[in-house]
């Protein structure tokens, strides 16, 4: 049920995207966090069987490095045109127009459209906004907690400063340095274009 409907998803979100598009996403949204299609990569992978010669942009995503470690090994896998960046990048590929959409999926998403997300999701929203640049969230919607509204209304996790502060056991900070390691944030719907679902395309 899960795979048909990121699939039909998949099917949804292609259409909004142009041959030739340059997509940047987030965090890794594919096949190995979802069931068997995926949601923002989902959308990603449909277009590419399109035949719509897509070029992906995938943020490294810190500290877990899901994008280079996962998303960049499903992109590889099936053949789709893409190059990892250090998050910090984005910004700057899109002040020289080198990303036309941006496409993330989703944790949570409130009855009133307030999104949860890895972190690094709401600082891509501010970014597309700024640059003009159509920002989209693909879901299923199972994702959508109708008995959550607003942003308070979610809580963010907070993880070990151990997991910022060490790379497999070797110390990258000062030991007397702390650090805050928050695993989500949220972005509001006013810097959000749509959110896919496979029911259809809400448009905000």
């Amino acid at each position: 049920e899960d795979y048909k409907a990121n699939k039909r998803v998949g099917e949804i979100g292609q259409q909004l995207i142009p041959k030739g598009a340059k997509i940047l996403t987030h965090c890794n949204t594919g096949a190995l966090a979802t069931a068997g299609w995926g949601t923002a990569l989902g959308v990603i992978r449909s277009a590419h069987y399109a035949n719509k010669d897509i070029f992906v942009w995938v943020d490294e995503t810190r500290p877990y490095l899901q994008g280079s470690r996962l998303t960049a090994w499903e992109l590889s896998r099936e053949g789709i045109p893409h190059k990892i960046i250090t998050d910090s990048t984005a910004g700057f590929l899109m002040k020289k127009g080198l990303v036309d959409y941006v496409i993330v999926g989703a944790d949570r998403i409130t009855k009133d459209y307030y999104v949860a997300n890895k972190i690094g999701t709401y600082a891509l929203s501010v970014l597309a906004k700024a640059h003009g640049i159509p920002f989209y969230v693909v879901a299923p919607r199972s994702t959508f907690d109708m008995s959550l509204l607003g942003e308070e209304s979610i809580e963010i996790e907070e993880r070990s400063e151990e997991e910022i502060k060490f790379l497999k056991g070797i110390p990258m900070a000062p030991e007397n340095s702390p650090a805050l390691h928050l695993a989500f944030d949220i972005t509001p719907p006013e810097n959000i274009t749509a959110i896919i679902t496979e029911e259809g395309i809400i448009k905000l």
